[in-house]
């Protein structure tokens, strides 16, 4: 079973993309391919920053409701 890659990873990978295609070097068809890895990258990334986010908030908000339910037992 493959690991899935972290967030890190993926924007390690997504640099080296971006290197590649700034130097624009690359035949068209390999510029496409790692134009299409690219936005796959990006999208995961952007999913992997959207639960991290969620999670915090769901972290926040249990952290509030445990001081509020605190202050209402004194």
């Amino acid at each position: 079973m493959e690991k899935k890659a972290s967030y890190e990873d993926n924007l390690q990978r997504l640099e080296e993309i971006i290197t590649h295609l700034e130097k624009g070097e690359i035949p068209l068809e390999e510029g496409l391919a790692y134009f299409e890895e690219g936005i796959s990258l990006l999208k995961k990334c952007q999913k992997q920053l959207d639960f991290t986010a969620e999670k915090i908030q769901v972290l926040k908000k249990d952290d509030l409701v445990e001081i509020a339910e605190e202050k209402e037992a004194e």
